[in-house]
């Protein structure tokens, strides 16, 4: 029997290739160039992630901004806190159909939606309950692919089946991840089993709430926030890794199913979508180790600690900080922070909500001190959307399955995109710098 642990060492030094021979062959690592600016690999009109400007080859950094469609999201925010309405449903309309809905077409995506929300006969008794997962990623993302057969045409890559297809995922979305989370609690945390079934009239952000919550009982300023936190999480450009995964995976030709669940194991990760649930053990960690959360001196030497490797994980990351494009600010973390404060003032977590308020601040130096450079750092949406959640009493392991509640609108759009205006198959380029070998006969080797 193979013993895995006792040939790593083999599949370690044969697949290692040193730094200096990306450097020889200048490969874009990470499809970075060596600025930190991205390598254009392709054209977009659903949405646009700026952080920083390039003049006369030098990178400046600039205010983050991001654009849906052509739209800030600091007014769709704005709009949304002004009319007390709900927005992720007309921006999924937004970044799917490219323009603003007139209130008739809302109402009847709605209406639609809220049709679909409901899953298919004994889809939830023998998909989420009969095969329950720790890991509710993993279970949506199995789940996505389970609906295939449930489709009568699930083959078809016309824009218009994929466009259904699309609308059916994002109405769903919210009821999977929900039983998902409950059978889990169910058959792993050995709690009641508590199944609601949907009410067509709610929003995505008050489905979610009401499913997850055994007496279903929720504020109107908690499913305000939480929309407001899916409209910011909803999309952010073709180059992220889950919608380039999308983008990748569809320009192959496959189906729906296929193209989403990639993009689920792309968001998965703790380098993506699944840093939110990181910052979240992090802050647990620096509350537990400072005991006085107000001082600076306390609180920076502590910062120091992690990321030298000396605290917490030992990954030298201070999670929730920089970004691969913003440079100064990330508009999202900046909407969701302000919005957090009143609900943390009204949930008695005013202290926690200013800690981290100051490790925002003090962050930029601590990287200074540590590394030595004067990188711009800037907080990122993941250091704040995990806190808005707690106050939420949303639990950790839900953080990531709703972001890719909201972020499948992005990939849909970005999936229609590609099958519309793509019609290329993404294939780069990999250097091969392994060496000649000849084949030998087993009994000589």
């Amino acid at each position: 029997m193979i013993e895995f642990k006792k040939i790593l060492s083999e599949v370690t030094g044969n697949d290692y290739i040193d730094s200096e021979s990306y450097t020889k062959y200048s490969v874009k690592r990470g499809l970075r160039n060596d600025d930190g600016t991205g390598v254009l690999v392709g054209l977009t009109r659903v949405g646009e992630v700026h952080g920083y400007m390039v003049s006369e080859g030098e990178k400046i950094a600039v205010p983050g901004k991001l654009y849906y469609r052509g739209i800030d999201i600091e007014d769709i925010a704005a709009y949304a806190g002004k009319s007390g309405k709900f927005c992720f449903e007309e921006t999924v309309y937004l970044l799917l159909f490219g323009q603003l809905p007139k209130q008739n077409e809302l109402d009847d995506f709605n209406e639609l939606l809220g049709s679909l929300r409901t899953l298919p006969k004994n889809f939830a008794e023998d998909v989420i309950m009969r095969a329950p997962s720790r890991h509710i990623m993993n279970k949506l993302a199995s789940s996505i692919l389970a609906l295939y057969p449930y489709d009568e045409d699930p083959e078809n890559t016309t824009p218009e089946n994929i466009l259904r297809q699309c609308v059916e995922l994002i109405a769903r979305f919210p009821t999977i991840v929900a039983y998902s989370y409950m059978s889990k609690k169910h058959y792993f945390d050995h709690e009641s089993l508590v199944i609601h079934p949907c009410e067509p009239s709610l929003s995505s952000a008050e489905t979610l709430l009401s499913l997850i919550r055994p007496n279903q009982v929720y504020t109107q300023y908690e499913a305000q926030l939480l929309d407001l936190a899916l409209v910011l999480h909803a999309e952010h450009g073709g180059g992220n890794n889950s919608s380039f995964t999308v983008h990748v995976v569809s320009s192959a030709d496959t189906d729906t199913y296929s193209t989403i669940a990639a993009g689920l194991g792309s968001l998965k990760g703790a380098k993506h979508g699944g840093a939110n649930a990181k910052v979240i053990e992090m802050m647990d960690d620096i509350m537990l180790n400072v005991k006085n959360w107000e001082s600076e001196k306390e609180v920076s030497e502590y910062l120091e600690k992690i990321l030298k490797g000396q605290a917490y994980d030992g990954s030298k990351l201070i999670y929730g900080q920089g970004h691969a494009v913003y440079t100064i600010t990330d508009p999202r973390a900046i909407l969701l922070r302000d919005k957090a404060k009143s609900l943390a003032e009204e949930k008695g977590l005013i202290k926690e909500f200013n800690l981290h308020c100051l490790i925002e601040r003090l962050v930029p130096d601590v990287f200074k001190k540590v590394k030595g450079s004067d990188k711009e750092i800037c907080t990122n949406v993941d250091f704040y959307s995990g806190f808005v959640y707690r106050m939420l009493g949303i639990p950790p392991e839900l953080n990531t399955p709703i972001f890719a509640v909201s972020r499948i609108a992005g990939w849909c759009a970005h999936r229609m995109e590609e099958i519309i205006a793509g019609n290329r198959i993404i294939r780069p380029a990999y250097k091969c710098v392994q060496g000649r070998n000849k084949y030998t006969d087993i009994t000589q080797r």
